[in-house]
């Protein structure tokens, strides 16, 4: 069986009811397979990979930068992150990237990153050095998905030089 075969498989027994159980998983009408999502971020995503991360995240790329806006009209990367991580994990985040940071994660290093962790970053201005004032949230193979001020949610790496100076930590959600 090749890998095609088998993520067809994967998401098959996905639709179906679990042992002698009458629940039945139904994915949402705009659920993209593992395909199109390998596309958007660039990353192959198999079985392994939190498909529900990925999906919540693709519909939002592309909305927006706006401060402090939190839909799909306009959002801040803070917001965006919080969004996410109500949606995909049930989880209720601070407001802000200092807050995420401070209240809601461990630090973990660049080196320890896990698909979902927050990647914390210091991108200029004024304030505190060690102080986040930009958050995203780590996918894999160094990607991770974010809003910019210039092109609203996107994907980016952090290898590149931007991110690479502006780094601050990466932190894991409790």
């Amino acid at each position: 069986m090749d890998k095609r075969q088998f993520l067809y498989i994967f998401f098959l027994l996905l639709l179906l009811p679990s042992c002698g159980s009458k629940k039945k998983v139904v994915l949402p009408s705009d659920f993209k397979g593992p395909k199109e999502l390998s596309r958007l971020y660039g990353v192959r995503i198999t079985p392994e990979d939190n498909i529900y991360l990925y999906n919540e995240g693709a519909k939002w790329l592309g909305v927006p930068h706006k401060m402090g806006g939190g839909t799909k009209r306009g959002v801040d990367c803070s917001g965006f992150v919080a969004i996410i991580f109500r949606e995909v994990y049930g989880k209720q985040l601070s407001r802000s990237s200092a807050d995420m940071l401070k209240y809601n994660c461990r630090k973990v290093s660049r080196a320890n990153l896990r698909e979902g962790d927050l990647v914390f970053f210091r991108t200029g201005g004024k304030g505190k050095k060690n102080v986040p004032n930009h958050v995203g949230i780590y996918l894999k193979n160094g990607r991770f998905i974010h809003t910019s001020t210039s092109r609203g949610v996107m994907v980016s790496s952090l290898s590149e030089p931007y991110y690479l100076r502006a780094w601050l930590t990466g932190g894991r959600v409790k």
